[in-house]
């Protein structure tokens, strides 16, 4: 069954939109943008006309909402086209559920209308250089002064951090707070004074798009900037908001794993030895049954996870389940594609070694998935197992 047959029509004609921008702009130049490490300004611009960075805010602010499994199938064709793409829209549309859910009606207003249409465009920035996954041991404090807030601290991996106008900053308002998830908040920030991008990190993959650590030093923010205008909520708002953040990993290595088989598949087809297409050599065609039969099965798994997100109950678990599976099975098809193209799957003149250089990310992004199993085994035992 096709993934887009459970969609409405109007929801169809966006992903199909998405698909052909992937085909027709962004297959031909993505081999030079990713090895030139280039930030990709002009497709970033056509997403923006396209509304990409609008399909999480609702009309009334602009924006052209769409399901969760219908943002699982734009992403996944936006990393099949280039994992780095879906990463530009991703941290942002985590913060967009974020104000929706959590935020004041005066902090909606102001930032929904232009995250829509990505004249802004937002970042997370939870991960510290001593933290990783542990987002309860984070040192960065906010400390009130006056109405406001004064910052100091440090980040570590914020996607887009030079070019978003605004960051969803987990923080410490109240360092001293047991436990410790009841002292921490989340500000919403602007580029400004104390507030410096430090430097963008050297990565394996996942280029083009900028990965940065942040410095907070004596950053002041207003008394509007506290999401939802209360202390202390922001460990439970920031863990729902990576519902949406693992469905959109599990969504990217959808699309890395979808573009390394079907590069798999049409050199199998078209590559000859010993007289014969190399699909027909049973080593070769049992790994592209394989690729094909755990990319269906991924993919059902990640759309059953978007569905219970829109049914309004918690998704942590599976969630956590579609990117766990979707990250480990996009890493193993990668490395079977390189093993299909023979020596020209090491060569940079063929796309399955940047496949393989960016499916790493997802295995240790948005929380490892050794942190994914942990969340996986706890809500297993709190619903007595399986439903």
């Amino acid at each position: 069954m096709s993934a887009l047959e459970g969609l409405p029509p109007a929801e169809r004609l966006v992903v199909t939109t998405v698909r052909d921008f992937v085909d027709r702009r962004v297959r031909p130049v993505v081999r030079d943008l990713e090895h030139a490490d280039t930030y990709p300004e002009a497709l970033v611009e056509e997403m923006k006309r396209l509304g990409v960075f609008g399909l999480a805010v609702p009309q009334e602010y602009g924006g052209t909402p769409v399901s969760t499994p219908c943002f699982v199938l734009v992403t996944e064709e936006l990393a099949r086209g280039w994992m780095s793409l879906a990463g530009a829209m991703g941290g942002h549309t985590v913060v967009v559920k974020l104000l929706l859910r959590f935020g004041t009606d005066a902090q909606r207003a102001r930032w929904l209308p232009r995250l829509a249409t990505g004249e802004v465009r937002a970042a997370m920035a939870l991960t510290e250089p001593d933290g990783g996954s542990d987002l309860q041991a984070l040192r960065t404090v906010a400390r009130r002064e006056g109405a406001g807030y004064v910052v100091n601290g440090a980040k570590t991996w914020i996607t887009n951090a030079r070019r978003s106008g605004l960051f969803a900053l987990l923080c410490k308002t109240d360092p001293d707070a047991e436990p410790r998830h009841r002292g921490i908040s989340v500000l919403l920030a602007e580029h400004g004074p104390g507030l410096t991008v430090a430097r963008d990190l050297p990565k394996l993959g996942y280029k083009g798009v900028e990965s940065c650590e942040l410095l907070l030093e004596d950053f002041r923010a207003g008394p509007d900037a506290l999401l939802g205008g209360v202390e202390g909520r922001g460990f439970g708002q920031m863990m729902h908001g990576l519902e949406t953040g693992r469905l959109q990993v599990a969504a990217r290595a959808l699309g890395v794993g979808r573009a390394a088989f079907e590069d798999a598949l049409r050199y199998a087809q078209e590559r000859e030895a010993f007289g014969k297409p190399i699909w027909r050599h049973q080593s070769i065609g049992n790994y592209l049954a394989e690729m094909a039969t755990s990319l269906t099965a991924t993919r059902q798994l990640t759309l059953y996870a978007a569905r219970a997100a829109d049914a309004g109950r918690r998704a942590d678990m599976e969630a956590g389940m579609a990117k766990l599976c979707a990250s480990e099975t996009a890493m193993r098809i990668a490395l079977d594609a390189v093993r299909v193209h023979g020596g020209h799957g090491y060569s940079t003149e063929f796309d399955v070694e940047r496949y393989f250089r960016d499916a790493p990310l997802m295995i240790v992004g948005e929380g490892t998935n050794e942190i994914q199993r942990n969340v996986i085994v706890r809500q297993l035992i709190a619903r007595g197992g399986l439903d």
